[in-house]
C-alpha cells in the first residue's frame, strides 16, 4: 500500500508514507490488506477498548526477550507476525497511548527486522478517542501466515554503549530525550515515575537535551516538518549530514525521536541507543556530566 495520506502530506515530511491520519484509517477499517496493532505503555488499555480490528502488542512480552536484556530473535518475531496474520503483503498500522511513545518503539523493532510496510497512526489512541471514533472490546483473529523473517540487523539503526562512548569522545551529536531533570541529574527517573534502578544521574558528556515530547502537538499528533526543523535544526544545529545517536532510559522515548529524525526530517544516519541511561548510569567508570 503505497499511496500517501493527503492529511499527512500537508505537513511536508521527508517520508510522509511513514504516517497515516485517523481519517485515513477510519476509511479503511474493513481493508484486509491492513493489520492494526495497539502498543501501549499501559498494557491494560487494549482490554478496556480499542480500534475495531486492532490486535494487542505487549511491549514487555511480545518485543523483548524474557531472560536476556535484548529484543526477540528472528524466530520469535516471525511467530509474532505469523500469529497476527501479518506478512509482507500487509500494511501494519501501529498506534498507542502517550503520543505513540511505545508504538514508535514497536516500529523501531519492526525495522530491526527489515519490515518495511509499517506506519504510525498520527495522534495515536488519544486523537482517535478525542474524535469520538469507534472503539470495541472484540478481539479479532486472522488466518496465520507463513511470514519468513530475515535475521535481525542491529547495525544501521541501533547503537550500543561503545558507540555512544565513541560518539561522545568525537564530539558528535548525542540527543538526550529525557526530561530536563533527568538530564541535569536532579532525578534518576521520569517525573511521577518510580526509581527503576539507575545508580547515577546526569547525562553522557556532550549530549544535547531535547525532551522527546517536544515533537508532539497537544492532540498527540506530530508537529509539522517546519516546526520540527525549528527545534532540531535551528535550535540544536542538527542536519541531515550528521551521524546522530538518541538515548533516554531504556530506548523507548528515544525511539520516538529516532522516528522523528529518520522519517519526518529524513536524516539517514540516526541510531537509537536502547541501553540508554539504565545501562550507562550503572556502568563502572562510564563518564557522566551533571547540570545543564
Amino acid at each position: 500500500m503505497s499511496e500517501i495520506d493527503p492529511v499527512i502530506a500537508a505537513k511536508r515530511y521527508a517520508h510522509p508514507e511513514a504516517l497515516v491520519s485517523t481519517e485515513w484509517l477510519a476509511e479503511r477499517l474493513a481493508d484486509d490488506s491492513i493489520r492494526i496493532l495497539e502498543c501501549d505503555e499501559d498494557v491494560l488499555l487494549y482490554e478496556v477498548a480499542h480500534i475495531p480490528g486492532a490486535q494487542k502488542l505487549d511491549w514487555h512480552t511480545d518485543l523483548n526477550d524474557s531472560v536476556v536484556r535484548d529484543y526477540v530473535n528472528r524466530e520469535q518475531f516471525q511467530e509474532l507476525l505469523r500469529s497476527r496474520g501479518i506478512d509482507e503483503s500487509k500494511t501494519v498500522v501501529l498506534y498507542g497511548d502517550k503520543n505513540n511513545w511505545w508504538a514508535a518503539y514497536a516500529l523501531w523493532v519492526f525495522k530491526l527486522f527489515g519490515f518495511e510496510s509499517v506506519r504510525l497512526l498520527d495522534g495515536g489512541r488519544a486523537k482517535w478517542e478525542a474524535e469520538g471514533r469507534p472503539m470495541t472490546t472484540e478481539r479479532p483473529s486472522f488466518p496465520r501466515t507463513s511470514y519468513d523473517a530475515p535475521p535481525r540487523s542491529d547495525e544501521k539503526i541501533r547503537a550500543f554503549a561503545p558507540d555512544a562512548l565513541a560518539q561522545s569522545k568525537a564530539a558528535k551529536p548525542l540527543v538526550d530525550v529525557r526530561s530536563p531533570q533527568e538530564f541535569t541529574g536532579e532525578r534518576t527517573h521520569m517525573p511521577d515515575y518510580p526509581q527503576e534502578g539507575t545508580l547515577r544521574g546526569g547525562h553522557i558528556p556532550g549530549a544535547r537535551s531535547v525532551p522527546w515530547a517536544r515533537a508532539a502537538n497537544s492532540d498527540a499528533t506530530f508537529k509539522s516538518a517546519a516546526d520540527l526543523r525549528a527545534i532540531y535544526e535551528r535550535e540544536q544545529g542538527l542536519g541531515a549530514s550528521d551521524k546522530i545517536i538518541t538515548y533516554c532510559r531504556i530506548g523507548e522515548r528515544s525511539a520516538h525521536t529516532w522516528f522523528v529524525l529518520t522519517y519526518l526530517l529524513g536524516y539517514p544516519n540516526v541510531r537509537n541507543y536502547d541501553g540508554s541511561w539504565t545501562e550507562w548510569g550503572n556502568t563502572v567508570r562510564a563518564p557522566i556530566e551533571v547540570g545543564s
